[in-house]
């Protein structure tokens, strides 16, 4: 079954431990202003191959940022939907998986192994005054008569699974599920700076069921994989009916018919597509009135092909379409 007690965890770190063991995690002590808890991250899988894939954008930006600077310190139970915060790093559009790369956890010598990628930014939080943790996953606790094994503190509780949670195979299939991935986030309020981190295992699978989670074994052919969106005028200027557009470029030497396709947003909502797209063709979509929506205020558009699968997607905020007439670039 899925996780249970997904969610998010305001709050401000305040001591961490290195992964060591036959299962280790690395372990951050952090406080929502109330009491404490313990955030562990997996750093190496049970599962072949051991290293996990990682990702970090140091300059993250996506709607959900503005929407979790509004929550109170404290845990935050998300349904699991779309449209909301939580996490899916399917349909969420927080990165391009493919820039994911495998790293073992503790190897000798210094920055080159997952442990000391944790510490870089986990070290400087704890350093900074402002400093505000997002981790992502399952909650347990509290637990009243239990002091907490790594730092002591009463009761214990604190948030786990922070990775990818769908895909998996095996014994770990009960644990797949959409909207409910793990990950951390850090914002630095001072510089308006987000960091994301973002894990997963090599054994899990970035194509899955978009109502189990479970992973699909399928391959996306290469012309199919090369369409890519390029640009949106979310913000055009007067009414914005009629004159948002969303451009699309064929960068394959094959010409792809766009039948069957369709662009959704946040919301799951849809726009159908239709024709062809030649090689090196850029071709606009004019958004219709009904269905499928550009938010002025942050949104994700998602590229899904003839099957239903995910071909490409990318997130723009509030601050991307401020100006009318202007068009965003990704």
């Amino acid at each position: 079954m899925p996780l249970k007690n997904y969610g998010v965890l305001k709050c401000r770190a305040i001591d961490r431990k290195l992964g060591e063991g036959s299962s280790p995690h690395y372990q951050v002590l952090v406080t929502d202003d109330k009491q404490k808890h313990r955030i562990a991250i997996n750093v190496k899988s049970k599962q072949s191959p051991s290293e996990l894939l990682y990702f970090v954008d140091e300059n993250f930006s996506h709607p959900i940022t503005r929407e979790l600077q509004e929550l109170d310190f404290g845990f935050h139970e998300l349904p699991r939907k779309p449209g909301g915060l939580a996490l899916d790093y399917i349909r969420g559009n927080l990165f391009d998986p493919a820039k994911m790369k495998a790293l073992p956890f503790d190897v000798p010598g210094p920055d080159n192994d997952l442990n000391e990628l944790l510490e870089l930014y986990i070290a400087r939080a704890i350093a900074s005054q402002n400093a505000v943790l997002y981790p992502f996953g399952e909650k347990w606790g509290p637990e009243t008569d239990v002091k907490d094994k790594y730092f002591g503190f009463l009761p214990g509780n604190g948030i786990h699974d922070i990775h990818m949670n769908q895909g998996n195979a095996a014994q770990f299939q009960k644990d797949n599920g959409v909207w409910q991935d793990g990950g951390l986030l850090i914002h630095y309020p001072a510089r308006n700076q987000w960091v994301g981190i973002f894990l997963a295992f090599q054994s899990q699978s970035f194509h899955t069921d978009d109502t189990t989670g479970n992973r699909l074994d399928v391959v996306i052919p290469p012309t199919t994989a090369a369409i890519r969106i390029v640009a949106a005028l979310v913000n055009p200027v007067g009414e914005d009916m009629g004159k948002e557009t969303v451009s699309l470029i064929n960068t394959s030497p094959e010409k792809v018919d766009l039948s069957g396709w369709a662009l959704v947003d946040r919301n799951k909502r849809k726009q159908s597509l239709s024709g062809i797209i030649n090689s090196g063709e850029v071709v606009r979509i004019a958004i219709t009135q009904d269905g499928f929506q550009l938010d002025n205020n942050g949104g994700i558009i998602t590229l899904l092909d003839d099957k239903g699968l995910k071909i490409d997607g990318v997130a723009y905020t509030k601050k991307d379409v401020q100006k009318q007439g202007w068009t965003v670039l990704f």
